[in-house]
């Protein structure tokens, strides 16, 4: 892709700092520079983020891609219309901002789905607003084999074969297919976002990488993927493996369960990290943060985590690779 592509972005639950961190990133004008931007919610949600950020930026309601500005001074935005700004209280869970959310979350698939914008990023929600909304099954499926989470600082990149699953239960669901068709999907992503030749590592489950685990399911499973034409090497042992991924020796390490990928990465490091999921038909990313109620309306939440993952969505989708 040669022009700097469309990404949309879900501003997030409005009771939280998705709206005041989006505005803070759009502020810096740095957006601009990797994609052609466009939010999806509440106009007057995002203008009182502004506003609480101290911010003097014009928002923009438009109904098409063909009505963006393209202007760093100007946050163009997708409003339905649908919520009341007058209707919840800043700051806490509402069942409003949960239904707005799921609301938001369907409208900018559907212009994914379409071809409207290449690529979508979506703010912090509320998990519990959600439920509350009676909606959190409209989030994405994360079950195994189906979406995976890929987690971002740096030259640290990690996806998860499993996600916040008890570990009893992620050694029954480890299967040399799980991995085969992990690794696979992984290979493809990287391809499509510009990486030629990935060097993919697989971490191995237990202490050295030698246990039943590796031997029955994880091993055969990378043997299956290398059959296929994929380079990729595994099982590696854990307590190595992802600092020899920092070390540029690989480009994505694929964990074996949650805290195995999450305390490298935060450890790695924790401002600016991205999560992207891996599942949807498009390229869709999130940040590693939540809602953060305790700052909402402060103006003075990190902004850094959002700016990163917009940027690096517009960097992906242009297929241009991951930041050196």
């Amino acid at each position: 892709m040669n022009t700097r592509p469309i990404v949309a972005t879900m501003i997030g639950d409005p009771a939280g700092i998705g709206p005041e961190v989006l505005a803070k990133s759009w502020a810096t004008g740095e957006l601009h520079d990797y994609c052609r931007p466009v939010l999806v919610g509440s106009a007057e949600v995002m203008v009182q983020a502004a506003k609480f950020c101290g911010l003097t930026l014009t928002v923009n309601k438009i109904s098409s891609v063909n009505e963006i500005s393209d202007d760093p001074t100007v946050m163009d935005i997708f409003d339905s219309g649908k919520f009341d700004i007058n209707g919840f209280e800043m700051g806490t869970d509402n069942a409003s901002c949960g239904q707005a959310s799921a609301d938001w979350l369907d409208e900018m698939d559907a212009m994914a789905l379409a071809g409207d914008v290449d690529a979508t990023v979506m703010a912090p929600i509320s998990s519990v607003s959600m439920k509350k909304a009676g909606v959190l099954d409209r989030v994405i499926n994360m079950e195994p084999g189906h979406s995976y989470l890929f987690l971002i600082s740096g030259p640290l990149r990690v996806m998860h074969l499993t996600d916040h699953l008890p570990l009893r239960d992620v050694c029954d669901l480890i299967s040399a297919d799980l991995v085969t068709k992990a690794i696979g999907q992984l290979n493809d992503a990287l391809i499509s976002w510009g990486i030629s030749k990935p060097r993919i590592a697989v971490a191995g489950l237990n202490p050295h990488a030698s246990g039943k685990e590796e031997d029955e399911e994880i091993r055969p499973g990378v043997k299956a993927a290398q059959q296929l034409g994929i380079n990729v090497e595994g099982p590696v042992p854990p307590d190595s493996v992802f600092r020899q991924c920092i070390e540029n020796k690989y480009d994505v390490v694929l964990a074996m369960f949650h805290d195995q990928g999450h305390i490298a990465i935060k450890t790695w490091g924790f401002s600016g990290n991205c999560a992207l999921i891996m599942g949807p038909p498009y390229l869709h990313m999130s940040v590693a943060h939540g809602t953060a109620y305790d700052l909402v309306g402060t103006g003075k939440a990190d902004h850094t985590m959002m700016l990163e993952a917009i940027k690096l969505t517009g960097h992906l989708a242009a297929e241009k690779g991951f930041f050196k």
